[in-house]
This record gives structure tokens, sequence and C-alpha cells, in this order.
């Protein structure tokens, strides 16, 4: 039985006192030895964190105690270990920002909510679009057949996007989802905004309609991208589960997105194993000569200090054992 839960959740709702809200958050996350990455603003609380079944619950109930959170509903993958290295309680204008101008309020103007039974249901017809509401380096690597790919790397490009490449659509329905729920808490308003009138989001996001005891995450092809440690999970739960993105060295099928071993570019990059090790880690050749000009920025040296660490505390760990692996292995150059 796996020891670690991780915990993503979000609501939109007023916080009083925001700032100071959120250094009392940060207060109780150590406390409970949590660690995550959490953003609070006046419009409401947007997180993912990890720790142990015990610690979990204990936050948990200490949100729900919190008669503004009462109700706040949890997405929970089992995990072997912590999905971050540390605790982050950020204090922010919005837990999801666009421009000024194009701002929305979810609990005043948003698209109808579908279950998973509901979505894959819709997915099929022939009078609706899919539009991916996510970053496009996380389609690269998943996304639901038929989806649009939206061009953009920030939220904030949504609005003159929808404007430059969807208008000719505003006669169909319109599909969107994201990782967990909450960009579309604010996509579907923003295309409502824009004349789109039939606007429909996938209740929950991704991994809730992954984990449907019915669905199974069918229609779904590729690994969907989380902002954690595991950087991505499986969500065709089915024997139709594929992989459809290439490793950028070499062009064959992979899903492992991985760092560029230079520090000044940590850039996540496809790569399958074979090409991490031949190409070090790195993502370009460009990167390649840049750490041969400066080697103290050759994340191989994290690697090795760490490893003489667990070494030297005979620390074997799931932590430890993957620096060891992936220094002995992977960059033994």
């Amino acid at each position: 039985m796996n020891k670690y839960r991780i915990l993503l959740y979000y609501k939109f709702i007023n916080i009083e006192n925001s700032e100071e809200f959120s250094k009392e958050h940060l207060k109780l996350c150590k406390d409970i030895r949590l660690k995550g990455r959490i953003l609070i603003a006046d419009e409401g609380i947007n997180g993912t964190v990890s720790g142990t079944i015990e610690q979990t619950e204990k936050y948990m109930n200490a949100l729900k105690r919190d008669d503004r959170f009462i109700d706040m509903i949890f997405k929970i993958d089992e995990s072997n270990e912590h999905a971050f290295k540390k605790m982050y309680v950020r204090h922010k204008d919005s837990i999801i920002t666009l421009l000024p101008e194009d701002d929305v309020n979810p609990n005043k103007k948003v698209g109808k909510y579908l279950k998973p039974n509901e979505f894959y249901q819709m997915l099929q017809r022939d009078d609706v679009i899919i539009v991916d509401g996510r970053n496009d380096y996380e389609y690269d690597i998943g996304h639901f057949r038929g989806a649009i790919r939206s061009n953009v790397n920030n939220f904030k490009e949504f609005p003159k996007w929808i404007d430059d490449n969807l208008s000719e659509y505003k006669n169909k329905k319109v599909l969107t989802y994201c990782t967990g729920g909450i960009r579309c808490e604010k996509l579907t308003g923003v295309l409502l905004d824009h004349g789109f009138d039939d606007v429909y989001h996938l209740e929950g996001g991704i991994v809730t309609y992954g984990k449907d005891p019915e669905i199974r995450g069918k229609l779904w092809d590729g690994k969907c991208y989380v902002f954690d440690e595991r950087i991505s999970v499986r969500i065709n739960n089915t024997d139709e589960d594929i992989v459809i993105s290439k490793c950028n060295h070499c062009g064959e099928k992979s899903d492992r997105y991985i760092n560029c071993i230079n520090d000044d570019c940590h850039k996540q990059h496809i790569c399958c194993e074979k090409c991490e090790k031949a190409q070090e880690g790195f993502c370009s050749s460009n990167c390649r000569q840049y750490v041969l000009e400066h080697p103290e920025k050759d994340a191989r040296l994290r690697f090795k200090e760490k490893a003489k660490m667990y070494k030297r505390y005979n620390q074997y760990h799931e932590k430890a054992k993957e620096a060891i692996s992936k220094l002995d292995k992977n960059y033994s150059a």
C-alpha cells in the first residue's frame, strides 16, 4: 500500500485579508509537514500538495473546518513518495491569471459542467469542437482525441488565440478541458464573452476523467502533464492507452519529459532513455557547448553532491536511489 497521497484542489471564493491568510496557511502546511505549491488570492485558493495519508487527512480536515472550504473537492492520487521537494504558499493577484480586461468571475459566468460519462458522449458528436485549455507543451504529451491544440504557453494568451483561431466555430458546441478543472472555470467564461453560446467543460478535469470507473479515460491519448515531480501520469486505463509524443532527439515514440542538464536552461523536453544517455541530458548542442564553457552550470555537479551525501549517511530511500541511478547510469561524464 502506498504511504503518500497527492491532493489537487481549488475553489473560487472571496478570501478577505488574503495576504495574511497566506502566511497563516503556510504555517499550517509546515506544521503538518506537507510539501507542495499553493496559490492564494482574493478570488480563492488553488493547490497541489503531497504528504503521508495521516498528514493529508489532517490538512483536508483543517480546511473543511473553515466554512469557506467546507465543500472543497479534493482529487486524490496515491503515491510511494512526496511529489514535491518543498512547501510553497504564494500570495497572488489571482489564482488563474488573465489580463484585467479579459478577466472573468467563475461564480458569475461559467460554462456548463459535464460529468465524465457526459463528456465522453459529447466527444463523439459531430456538432462539437474540442478545445484543449492547457499550454502547448502539455498537449504534446497527451490530449483528447480530436482536440484542437492551443498554441499558447501562458493562460493570458487565450483570449487573443480564441479570436484568431475559433471565430468560425461560433455555431458549434464547444467542449473544453484542463488538468484539474480550474483553468476551464475561466476559459469557458472567456468563450462566452467572445460570442460562443454553447460552452461546456469537463468537471474535475482530466485527472477525474481517468479515475471514473465506467469511462476509465477512454478517448484520451498519451499521458497527462502534471506540475510536480511526477511530470506526467497515465489517464487512459484501458488497452487503448498509447504513446503519441516523440523524442526531440531521435523522433522515436516517447512520453518522458526530462529537464535539460544545463542549469541555466533546465528546459523540459521529451527524451527517450537511449537519447538521455547519449545526449547526457542536454536538450540541444547549444546547451552542451554552453556547459563546456560554463562548467559550474552542469547539473551533474548537484547529482554528484547529492549522491555523496546519500551514500555517506547510508540513505537509500526513493529520492536517494533516483539521484544515484541518474548519476551512475545516465550522466557518468
